[in-house]
């Protein structure tokens, strides 16, 4: 076998809507010494852990951890733990990941109706009201930011309708949790789920979660079935177990809570990468984290347009850190893209199913969200678009988005 040289993955600017630039200060703790799952120092980071996502989660839950797995196992973990065979599940979708959660519902069994709109829109209330007063159903599972088509659906009252029509309401918040408001209580949200490779500036591979008394009811009666069958109790409900072992959040909050039974060996420095991303968001605070994405979103769509490029959808509801640009008739989507990764080292995103060749998407999520990220991406954009043949004004699309810079610290005397 050919002797390997040692890795080194060269340095490169990812704007995409996720994943994203690993904060340094994550970078280093996952560089610490690993401790053992039961260790009381290593049990003390993980009850750490869960008082900071109350925080970030903005939530009083008791349940608040994180399962070990991308953000789309967090999506399984909650939706096979509550969905039983036969519920009916409505899912309102705005784009890919919507279909992901009717897919996941699917595969639970349950009987699924999607309520759709065109990509680039999103629901409205009365819209998911009307579904729950003609259809009696178990849960609503939505997505808040829909980054294949870079819009962020309001949430604010559709918590009340799904507790008045007796549903439970799961959101994805996988795109916007440590970005842009996700107010769980505030919301009425029963449960919450995120993923780390975006908004919370860490590598993928775990995905916190949150979930309240009423989804803790649901699992505690699913346990008491599944221990029904470890022990040969007759008549017990087999479609209502929970499916997955490994997703199993009755076992999990078990496994986090003060009874520590053994689940699985817990990834100790994925633990460690959450909990300090967690620290650095609530060391910088969430309103000011959230205004530092806004004014940055704010900078890059100022240049996008300066360049006299189209953005994609209803700019009502566009996610604030995500850009969807649309891409100019006769330019190349794909190689623009290739030559700003291979000479300028940064990356930017395309899209798919309606949007396929259409859009770039241009994310300025977590770490990734800095003013000279801005300011580089616009320029090389721009004389990657010349260089394509679309005309540009040099240096254009960079003097727009340093007004908006500029106003920013006229206001408030403070930078990106």
């Amino acid at each position: 076998m050919e002797f390997l040289e040692e890795l080194c993955p060269p340095q490169r600017t990812i704007l995409t809507p996720g994943p994203v630039e690993v904060d340094p200060r994550i970078l280093r703790v996952m560089g610490m010494p690993v401790l053992g799952q039961f260790d009381p120092e290593f049990t003390g980071l993980m009850n750490e852990t869960m008082v900071l996502l109350r925080q970030v989660f903005q939530t009083s839950n008791e349940q608040a951890y994180a399962v070990d797995g991308t953000s789309r196992a967090g999506l399984e973990a909650v939706l096979c733990s509550i969905i039983e065979p036969g519920d009916r599940v409505l899912i309102p979708v705005i784009g890919r990941f919507g279909y992901l959660l009717a897919e996941i519902a699917q595969r639970c069994r349950a009987e699924v109706k999607t309520l759709e709109v065109e990509w680039g829109h999103v629901i409205q209330p009365e819209q998911i009201e009307q579904q729950l007063a003609n259809e009696r159903f178990k849960l609503v599972a939505m997505v808040h930011g829909e980054t294949s088509t870079c819009t962020i659906q309001p949430l604010e009252g559709i918590g009340a309708l799904c507790e008045k029509y007796g549903a439970l309401l799961a959101v994805d918040a996988v795109a916007t949790l440590g970005g842009t408001e996700v107010r769980v209580d505030d919301w009425k949200l029963d449960a919450c789920i995120s993923g780390m490779q975006k908004c919370l500036s860490g590598p993928s591979g775990m995905s916190p979660l949150t979930y309240n008394w009423k989804v803790e009811k649901i699992l505690a009666a699913r346990k008491k079935i599944e221990r029904g069958l470890q022990y040969g109790i007759e008549n017990t409900a087999c479609s209502s177990i929970i499916q997955s072992n490994y997703l199993d959040l009755a076992q999990l909050q078990d496994y986090w809570g003060p009874q520590r039974l053994n689940h699985h060996t817990e990834a100790t420095t994925a633990l460690y990468a959450l909990r300090e991303a967690l620290r650095c968001i609530l060391k910088e605070g969430l309103q000011k984290r959230f205004h530092r994405h806004r004014l940055n979103g704010e900078a890059l769509m100022a240049g996008i347009e300066a360049m006299g490029l189209g953005i994609f959808g209803d700019g009502r509801n566009r996610m604030p850190f995500v850009v969807p640009v649309v891409i100019p008739a006769g330019i190349d989507g794909g190689s623009v893209r290739r030559q700003l990764l291979v000479d300028f080292g940064i990356e930017i995103a395309a899209s798919f199913g309606p949007l396929k060749d259409r859009i770039w998407r241009i994310g300025a999520m977590g770490y990734s969200s800095q003013k000279r990220n801005i300011l580089f991406c616009l320029a090389a954009l721009e004389a990657v678009l010349r260089a394509h043949g679309f005309r540009t004004s040099p240096g254009g699309a960079v003097d727009a988005a340093l007004h908006v810079y500029q106003e920013e610290e006229k206001r408030n005397g403070t930078g990106a």
